[in-house]
Order: C-alpha cells, then structure tokens, then sequence
C-alpha cells in the first residue's frame, strides 16, 4: 500500500470521511494533504499521543540518531518525556530562532536547555525560515549518526517537516515536499525520505502537548496566532490595578506596580484597561504566583516575562494550559 508524501497517511480510494483518502492511489498526495498545499484547507485530524508513542517506542528497537526539535517560542512543558519513550542518543535542534529577537544571544539560549534531563549530544539552534545553520546541522548529523538511519521527533508543530524539507532542498536535487501548515497533527504517520546512499530521515508525528491554545480556537485564527516573523516585545510599566487584554483571548488583572513583557504573534492586538472588567470573566479565575523573572506561559500563545515576584489573576480558556518557568529571555 502506498503512502501520502506528505502526511505519511497509507492511501485508500473507497472512503472520502477516512484518512488517506485519494480519487487515484497513483497519487502521491491524499486529498487532505492536496487541499492543504493547494488551497490553505485545513482539515483538523483528532488523534491521540498513544497512536504516536507507539512509533516512538520503536525508535527504542534501534541504535539511530534522534533529532529532538524543539519550538522556541512554544517550548512543550513536557519536554523531558521524551525520555519515557526513547533512550537513543539525542541531537536537540531548537528550531524557529528566526521568531525570538535578534538581540537575544545563541549561548544563553543553548545554556537555557541545559536544565532538562535528556540524553542530548550536542545542542543546535536553526531557522528553516532563515537558513540558518543547515551547514553546521549537516555536520552534526554526520558526525553523530550511528547508521544511515536517523529519527525526526517532537511536539506537533515544532517545525520537523519544514526542517526536512529545507534540508532536502538545500543538499539534493529531489522534488519531495513533507505536507506543513501551522494546523496542529499534520503529520499523520511515520515518513521515510531518502536523502542520499549514506542517509535516511524518518519524520515522526509530533507529540500532542496538551492543553495548547491553538487546540481550543477555530482553524481560521491560527495564522493570526502562530508568529510568522520576528517578534516584537510588547512592555507594560504596571502602576496601579488594572487589566490587560490581548485580542479578546485572554486576560491578565494585576494588582501591584511591575513590569510585564509579553511575548506572542505581532498580529495580536492589546488593550489595558484601568477599572474594573467584566470581560472573559466567562473563563475559570486562575491565580498565578511569580517569582522574580519568571515567565507566564500561556500554552500554543505565547509567554509573559514578568521582572517583579507578584500575584496575578488569569482569564482565558479552561482548558488551555498555564504555567510559570524560569525567564527564558
């Protein structure tokens, strides 16, 4: 049975509800994938992480290179379990470098990712936007592989199948494109491209993590969420009680004098407001403590530095995810 090139998905010509689903199994693209690079159509696909552990757990049957990636803007909370399902030695490519501030250095980004436990090699950022660093990811992945065989994994949306196509572009001459969107599980299965004799690159699904925004908003905002270029740091000098809105989505009250730095997609727009709100009060209350140079991360939105140890109260969907960590900028 042949394979979708783009999603991995094992193609059928009988159900037009079920993946995988092409008028001719002489194509190489399933109709999802086609709508999606042909029209900006994204059809949603509702799996769980126990289809993908799956896949995961078998790169453990292997002694292969594992390309970890990592979105630095959407950093997964849970990124140290990872280790639950793959013991493989890991090359972490943090990826996305183009979205943070030029004025934010490499190193203290790299020293950053230090704190998580995970079997990593050797620490890479890159861009795929920017071409930045493909030459020294080539190097690495020469010198680490253990055969012609290495694994691509991480969350959903890290950016693993624009990662490999940047990379098939820039050192072959093959015309194989990896389906991407900024729609969450377009990768469906597992995808083998051969790069050349000596590699092989086995893109994986990306693990869910949960409680992101962009799983809880309708597919026509994404584009307005997910940042497409560098971001620019919007700072509020908070000196009485007052409220701070970002697009209708979410809300953050505070009650002391501080300085908040949000960082999310330039597309949203703020608001502050003074006095008492009633807005998103439909939202659970959430009563979140900072220390000194923590971040609020508002899970698949973005994040909040925060300079002063504070208690602020949060309004934004209940099922979306927030949590402070250490400063990452």
């Amino acid at each position: 049975m042949n394979k979708c090139t783009g999603c991995g998905v094992e193609l059928q010509n009988i159900s037009e509800k079920e993946l995988g689903y092409t008028i001719n199994l002489d194509n190489s693209l399933c109709e999802r994938c086609f709508r999606i690079k042909n029209y900006n159509d994204y059809k949603v696909v509702t799996k769980s992480n126990e289809d993908y552990i799956k896949i995961l757990k078998e790169i453990n049957k292997t002694d292969s290179l594992v390309i970890l990636l990592v979105d630095l803007f959407d950093i997964p909370k849970a990124l140290e379990d990872i280790n639950k399902y793959i013991n493989n030695k890991i090359l972490l490519v943090l990826t996305k470098r183009d979205i943070l501030p030029v004025s934010v250095y490499d190193e203290n980004i790299i020293n950053y990712f230090k704190r998580y436990k995970l079997n990593i090699v050797e620490t890479l950022i890159i861009s795929s936007l920017k071409n930045y660093n493909f030459d020294l990811l080539k190097n690495m992945i020469n010198y680490y592989k253990t055969n012609n065989e290495v694994y691509i994994v991480g969350f959903t949306n890290a950016g693993k199948s624009t990662m490999i196509n940047k990379y098939l572009y820039n050192y072959t001459d093959k015309n194989v494109s990896i389906t991407t969107s900024p729609l969450r599980s377009t990768t469906i299965d597992s995808i083998r491209i051969d790069v050349d004799d000596n590699l092989t690159f086995i893109d994986t699904p990306g693990l869910l993590d949960e409680g992101n925004f962009l799983d809880y908003i309708d597919s026509s905002d994404i584009k307005k969420i997910v940042p497409t270029s560098e971001i620019k740091p919007k700072t509020y000098q908070v000196h009485d009680k007052q409220s701070i809105f970002i697009d209708e989505l979410f809300r953050i009250d505070c009650e002391n004098e501080n300085s908040l730095t949000f960082y999310v997609s330039n597309k949203l727009k703020f608001n502050r407001v003074y006095k008492d709100c009633d807005k998103l009060k439909e939202y659970k209350k959430r009563i979140i403590s900072v220390d000194d140079n923590q971040d609020i991360v508002i899970n698949g939105l973005g994040f909040i530095k925060v300079v002063h140890k504070d208690v602020f109260t949060i309004y934004v969907n209940d099922d979306v995810n927030v949590y402070v960590r250490d400063a990452l900028i």
